[in-house]
């Protein structure tokens, strides 16, 4: 079943692109946006991290941190945040963990891959309550940025 609005976050511990393990649960000092994108390097995804790079001061300003979670291995995402520069975490999801307990994994993504992030967006309070839920069918759409900086506003 889908993650409602007020559930409790599925915690989870991921590997960093600096190799440290990420607990979800230790790393709530502020609001949380979690992102789960489908795989590194591809160009949805790249403009979707791109435009999350370029726009970061606004969640700094709302007292929000971003995480960005794929099923890539640590070191592919390693390369991509370097590449692009991204100022936020970048976690992997090699084990699919994550992405299956927020209910947020395509059956089958383009030509066959089994095992794939759906493109996700998910508000996590500091008290670790979901306020906003977003997972998309369409790998080529984008998460709706506007209504999630509008639910920060308001936490």
């Amino acid at each position: 079943m889908a993650l409602q609005i007020g559930d409790d976050a599925p915690d989870f511990i991921l590997v960093a692109t600096d190799r440290s393990e990420f607990r979800l649960t230790d790393n709530m000092q502020k609001n949380t946006v979690i992102l789960f994108f489908p795989l590194a390097f591809t160009g949805v995804c790249t403009n979707e991290l791109c435009a999350i790079r370029d726009s970061y001061k606004d969640y700094d300003q709302l007292d929000a941190q971003v995480l960005a979670i794929s099923v890539d291995a640590h070191p592919t995402l390693a390369k991509f945040k370097e590449e692009q520069n991204y100022n936020f975490t970048l976690l992997s999801d090699f084990n699919k963990q994550a992405a299956s307990a927020y209910h947020a994994m395509y059956d089958v993504f383009g030509p066959g891959y089994k095992g794939v992030a759906k493109r996700s967006a998910f508000v996590v309070d500091k008290n670790g309550k979901i306020r906003y839920a977003e997972v998309l069918e369409n790998a080529g759409e984008l998460p709706d940025f506007e209504a999630i900086k509008d639910c920060l506003r308001h936490l």
